[in-house]
């Protein structure tokens, strides 16, 4: 499949890229729940509270004009919306609060979430010609921003949305979110019940379950794993210069990805796609940066617990449910070894978690340890956004064209990257961020990776 601008293992777009527009953003609201909700103060789990999720993170829809819903307004049913959904996830309309041993809670106030709505003079196509997918030019204009210097505790909201409408009648969801409330899933959970409400529903099809007591440390805390993705130290790591960063996003077509599967050894014939990609990306991003042979190197993926959970979550649980373990090599023994050994060490992150003990047994490090920060050193964070679907949020205009997180990369320093791998037709869209020099390196490795797989067999 040729796609203009879309090469197999090539740039897609920059993030240098900036489009000249003008959007005109009325000053943003509080928006509360349609009816009185309790007041009352709800813990959140020690699973929920982790030092990494204290943050916020940012997830964008984007629409195409519906000749159904010609004359109808995008940011009054989305607005109306919002505020019917929050008489049932309530606490996201809360503030919150920090108590004694870090611990987080959400005092339930009813003071709702920040809401703005924009107009922009510029179409759908101006976001992706051919496709959408992150990184996406001008963020800034059509997103609410959490400002940096507020903290996340506080009389601030826990959301941050804005509908830009487009001149093509289409339009823009944007959602800036406090992690600690809800992971992906959870985030999902709650955009699809504000689609089924805009069209109409008296409540959502699933309703929400809080019940975070359910995933705080057991009593006593036991902790049966190594846990290296919270080491102590945080000391060294190659140094990567923040302003001077190359956002851009390579497309992993199935055809690629079977080509990479080809140059791996039979006991690994049968791994993910996602895997061989992680594996991929990590190896040649290394040796783009090109750390010292003997500095540690770490790999970690966000993992989603819901479905090894035991007993099982309530349906409707919508608070984190994610882990993230992690490998830990040196730049050498990546760089110098063949692809298989980065997909080995992918694979045996994964394995980390094969039970809901891993989970329980973060649960317990976070009480234990006063809730550590992750290490940060030369650490590469991955997370699959396959399954997760903000896309399917639909509230007349039928499912999204693209849905999933705005930036693409997060790094919060020059020494942690975090990734979100986003599904496209039969792939995987990565978003890679480097110094231009860097970025070159990085280009040039994975053409010659792919240039020289081995050729599918002719029988």
């Amino acid at each position: 499949m040729h796609i203009k601008g879309f090469v197999p293992w090539y740039v897609v777009m920059a993030s240098t890229k900036r489009l000249t527009l003008r959007v005109t953003r009325k000053t943003p609201e509080l928006l509360c729940p349609a009816v009185s909700t309790p007041n009352e103060f709800k813990y959140l789990s020690d699973i929920d509270d982790q030092s990494f999720l204290r943050s916020y993170a940012a997830s964008i829809n984007f629409y195409k004009k519906n000749p159904s819903m010609e004359g109808k307004d995008p940011v009054k049913i989305i607005r109306e919306a919002i505020a019917k959904a929050l008489v049932f996830y309530y606490p996201l309309a809360g503030r919150l609060r920090e108590h004694t041993g870090r611990k987080l809670v959400v005092e339930c106030t009813g003071q709702g979430v920040m809401f703005a709505e924009a107009d922009a003079d510029a179409t759908l196509q101006h976001f992706g010609e051919d496709a959408l997918y992150p990184p996406f030019p001008n963020l800034d204009d059509i997103s609410l921003e959490m400002p940096n210097n507020l903290g996340i505790w506080g009389d601030i909201p826990l959301m941050f949305i804005q509908v830009t409408r487009l001149k093509c009648g289409g339009f823009i969801f944007s959602n800036n979110f406090n992690h600690t409330v809800c992971d992906g899933v959870g985030l999902s959970q709650f955009l699809s019940a504000v689609g089924e409400l805009a069209r109409g529903a008296s409540s959502p099809s699933i309703r929400p379950v809080w019940e975070r007591h359910l995933l705080m440390a057991p009593q006593p805390p036991c902790v049966s794993f190594a846990h290296r993705e919270y080491d102590a130290s945080t000391s060294g790591g190659t140094l990567v210069p923040l302003d001077v960063m190359e956002e851009r996003s390579f497309y992993f077509s199935s055809a690629e990805i079977s080509a990479l599967r080809r140059s791996l050894p039979p006991h690994l014939q049968r791994c993910s796609k996602f895997e061989i990609v992680a594996g991929c990306t990590w190896r040649c991003q290394t040796i783009a940066i090109s750390p010292k042979p003997d500095e540690e190197i770490r790999f970690s993926v966000f993992i989603d617990n819901r479905k090894i959970m035991k007993p099982r979550l309530p349906i409707g649980y919508y608070g984190n449910v994610i882990v993230f373990p992690v490998v830990v090599t040196t730049a050498g023994e990546l760089s110098k070894n063949p692809l298989h050994y980065a997909v080995e060490l992918v694979r045996k992150a994964k394995r980390e978690v094969v039970t809901d003990e891993y989970l329980r047994s973060v649960a317990s490090l976070m009480v234990m340890r006063d809730r550590p920060s992750m290490t940060e050193a030369n650490t590469y964070v991955v997370s699959n956004m396959t399954h997760v679907g903000f896309e399917q949020m639909d509230v007349g205009w039928g499912t999204a064209e693209y849905g999933g997180m705005s930036k693409g990369i997060y790094r919060p320093t020059g020494k942690i990257q975090i990734a979100w791998y986003s599904p496209f037709k039969d792939g995987f869209v990565v978003p890679v961020s480097l110094p231009l020099e860097s970025m070159k390196v990085f280009e040039n490795k994975l053409q010659v990776m792919m240039t020289t797989a081995p050729k599918p067999s002719s029988l």
